[in-house]
């Protein structure tokens, strides 16, 4: 039966796929790639060779519908991103609403996510949390942060280094510099880092330190 598999791939250590990740992109007739590059350096590292074609932010409107016609022909896919679970700040929300308008089968993997591993290690509370992703880069920005002034789960954000020092004081003005946090960088890698502390301290720390590698900034919420 014709079906998408959301399949996680390793955030950093290429270990971390798992046993039925590697079952299914060897067993797939095709695999949608963020960036058929990093892909086929996986799959090559699992000696898996397999026909892979692009699907990122970038096309996914365009080649949506042919790969919806291949499916419905019978086709098997599997759907990665550079790193950890498609459709988790990452493409794949199009193709699974669309698979799901024709019928067509989705199995989501467990598998590799950054948050996790972030919140379990930061100290902070974690039976209630809201994952914030990426914050807009510009428009809207101000607007998603002032609407988590009063939010007492503890809070999750992805941020790209170039931006990690910006998000970080614009937590501390509008959280609070005393809130306390946790960010963790390059997770699963060799040089994996977590640094906890106030918003305060933080924003010290980052401004005295080239950033480097994705970071994962946790939150706590507000008492």
């Amino acid at each position: 039966m014709t079906k998408l598999f959301l399949v996680p791939t390793p955030i950093g250590n290429l270990e971390d796929i798992t046993l039925r990740a590697i079952s299914i992109l060897s067993e797939v007739d095709l695999v949608l790639a963020e960036d058929t590059r990093k892909t086929s350096f996986l799959l090559k590292h699992l000696a898996i060779e397999k026909k892979i074609i692009s699907h990122h932010k970038f096309n996914e409107h365009k080649t949506l519908d042919h790969i919806l016609a291949r499916m419905k022909e019978g086709e098997t896919m599997a759907l990665v991103s550079d790193a950890g679970t498609p459709s988790i700040s990452d493409p794949g929300f199009l193709l699974v609403r669309a698979c799901i308008e024709n019928d067509i089968q989705i199995e989501c993997l467990p598998g590799p996510t950054a948050f996790v591993p972030a919140i379990a290690n930061s100290g902070l509370a974690s039976e209630r949390f809201c994952f914030e992703g990426f914050l807009p880069v510009k428009k809207g920005r101000q607007k998603r942060l002032q609407n988590l002034k009063d939010e007492d789960r503890t809070m999750v954000f992805y941020e790209s280094p170039h931006r990690i020092l910006k998000l970080l004081s614009q937590l501390a003005d509008v959280l609070g510099a005393e809130r306390n946090a946790s960010v963790s960088r390059e997770l699963t890698k060799i040089h994996e880092e977590t640094i906890r502390g106030s918003l305060d301290q933080l924003t010290e720390y980052f401004s005295k330190k080239t950033p480097r590698g994705e970071f994962v900034v946790v939150v706590a919420g507000k008492k």
